[in-house]
C-alpha cells in the first residue's frame, strides 16, 4: 500500500458501494443525535463599503455624497454596487432624476450607522498623538507656481484654518514619492501610474484631474499662430519633456508613449532651468517645443497652445504616504474632490487619449 506524504493522515481504504449493499443504518433511538452541518462562516463587510453606503443615503446623490468621502463618483458607484452584490441585494432605486433607499437599504441603514459609529470610537481610542499631528506643519509640493494645485491648496486652507498647509514648488512626481517616503515630504500631486510599482505601495492616491496637455512654443514658431495644434502637426520636432532629469521620470515616460508611432522625437536632456527667466532663456536658446499642459503660466518670448487630435491627457493625483492621518491632509482630499466635482475634472472627454495603464490606475484610489 502507498504511504501517505509525510505530515498527512493515513486514510483507511474503502471500496465502492454497490446496488446490493445494505442501505446505511439509521441511528438507534437512544444513540447520539446525527451531527449537525457546520455553521455558515461569517462575512466581514469592509467598513469603507459601509460609509459610501451611508454617505448616498443620507445625501440621496452620489455626485455630493463622493464629494463628502472625497472619493471620485465612479469610485463610490464602484462601492455600492459591490455591497449590494456582497448583500445579495439592491439597495437603491436608481433614475435619471433621483436615488431613493429600496426596502432593503432602509433595513441596513440603522445597522451601518451602528457598525460605523463602533468603528469610529475604536479608532479614536487608540488614536496616537492626533494633537500634535494636527499643530504639525504639512509640506505640500505643488510642482510649479501657477498650476490648479494651488487652487486645490487654497480651497483647503479654507476648510482648515487652523492648519499651517506649507507650499513648495519642485517638478517632478518620481522625485517628490521618494521624499514622501522618507518622511521629509507630506503630499504632491501628478501622475500616479508613472511611479514603479514597488513606491506606489508605500503611498495613497486620490485621482484629481485628467488635465489636457498642450504644447509651449517660441513666439516666432510655424505652428505658434494656430490656436490649437494637432498632434500629427509635431511629427518631424523635437519635443522637450525633461529627458534627463530624474526627478521627472513619470512625466517623459507619458511622452514617450504619446510620441510612439507618431514621428515625434523626444529631445535630448537640457540643463535643468529653475524659474521663468531661466526657463525662458534656456527655451530660446534651443528653441525645442516643450509638452505642458493647458494650465502652465506665460512665459516671456513663448506662447502655449492646446493639442487636440487626439487630446492628450496628464492624469494627475493627490498623492501622500500611507498611513498619514493630519486634518490637513483631509482637508486637501476634501478640497481636491469638490474642485473636481465643480469644474468636472475627472470626465475624460471622448477624444482624449491616455494609456490604458493610467486608466485602470485613476479608478482606483485609497
Amino acid at each position: 500500500m502507498t504511504e501517505p506524504p509525510p505530515g498527512e493522515p493515513s486514510v483507511p481504504a474503502t471500496r465502492p458501494t454497490s446496488a446490493s449493499d445494505p442501505p446505511p443504518a439509521s441511528p438507534s433511538p437512544g444513540g447520539p443525535p446525527p451531527a449537525s452541518p457546520p455553521p455558515a462562516v461569517p462575512r466581514d463587510v469592509d467598513p469603507r463599503l459601509l460609509r459610501a453606503f451611508l454617505a448616498v443615503a443620507e445625501e440621496l446623490h452620489f455626485t455630493r455624497a463622493a464629494a463628502r468621502l472625497y472619493v471620485a463618483q465612479q469610485a463610490l458607484s464602484r462601492d455600492v454596487r459591490r455591497l449590494e452584490r456582497e448583500l445579495a441585494v439592491d439597495l437603491f432605486a436608481r433614475s435619471t432624476r433621483q436615488v431613493t433607499l429600496t426596502a432593503d437599504g432602509e433595513r441596513l441603514l440603522p445597522y451601518a450607522r451602528r457598525v460605523l459609529a463602533a468603528h469610529d470610537e475604536l479608532s479614536a481610542a487608540f488614536a496616537r498623538g492626533s494633537a500634535a499631528a494636527a499643530l504639525r506643519p504639512l509640506l505640500v509640493d505643488l510642482n510649479s507656481p501657477g498650476l490648479v494645485f494651488g487652487r486645490i491648496l487654497d480651497r483647503a486652507r479654507e476648510l482648515a484654518p487652523q492648519c499651517e498647509l506649507m507650499a513648495r514648488f519642485e517638478s517632478g512626481l518620481t522625485g517628490a514619492a521618494a521624499e514622501i517616503v522618507a518622511g521629509r515630504l507630506d503630499v504632491s500631486f501628478g501622475r500616479f501610474a508613472g511611479l514603479p510599482e514597488s513606491v506606489r505601495a508605500g503611498l495613497g492616491h486620490q485621482p484629481v484631474r485628467y488635465e489636457p496637455m498642450a504644447v509651449l512654443l517660441p513666439v516666432d514658431h510655424p505652428l505658434a499662430g494656430l490656436d490649437t495644434v494637432p498632434l500629427d502637426r509635431l511629427a518631424g520636432e523635437r519635443v522637450y519633456a525633461g529627458a534627463g532629469n530624474e526627478r521627472t521620470l513619470e512625466w517623459t515616460d507619458l511622452a514617450r508613449r504619446l510620441f510612439d508611432g507618431r514621428g515625434i522625437e523626444v529631445a535630448p536632456p537640457a540643463p535643468l532651468a529653475v524659474g521663468p527667466e531661466e526657463f525662458a532663456r534656456i527655451m530660446a536658446k534651443h528653441r525645442n517645443p516643450v509638452l505642458a499642459v493647458v494650465g502652465f503660466p506665460e512665459l516671456p518670448g513663448c506662447v502655449l497652445r492646446p493639442l487636440v487630435d487626439p487630446v492628450p491627457l496628464s492624469p494627475v493625483s493627490l498623492v501622500w504616504r500611507r498611513g498619514l492621518r493630519h486634518p490637513g491632509l483631509d482637508a486637501l482630499r476634501r478640497a481636491a474632490a469638490e474642485l473636481a466635482a465643480e469644474e468636472d475634472w475627472l470626465n475624460r472627454p471622448a477624444d482624449g487619449w491616455i494609456p490604458a495603464t493610467d486608466a485602470l490606475i485613476m479608478m482606483i484610489q485609497d
